[in-house]
């Protein structure tokens, strides 16, 4: 079994929700009324975009940093 770790993206979209993404996934992203309900299904699609890609033999995308860029516009 590996382990892996992913950043997610937390966003709030206009009705109030939270959206969270997980950029190193390509289309892996889900919401959630609530910060915890986003944490938690983002986590169960992460498991199942790496399992879909285990089961038809394709790379799983490994981040290899990730920074936060701060800029005055």
């Amino acid at each position: 079994m590996s382990e892996y770790t992913f950043t997610v993206v937390f966003e709030e979209d206009e009705d109030g929700r939270i959206v969270a993404l997980c950029p190193a996934l390509q289309g892996c992203f889900t919401e959630g009324s609530t910060m915890e309900e986003a944490r938690r299904n983002i986590r169960e699609a992460i498991q199942a975009h790496i399992e879909s890609r285990l089961k038809h033999g394709e790379p799983i995308q490994r981040e290899i940093e990730s920074e936060s860029v701060t800029l005055a516009v």
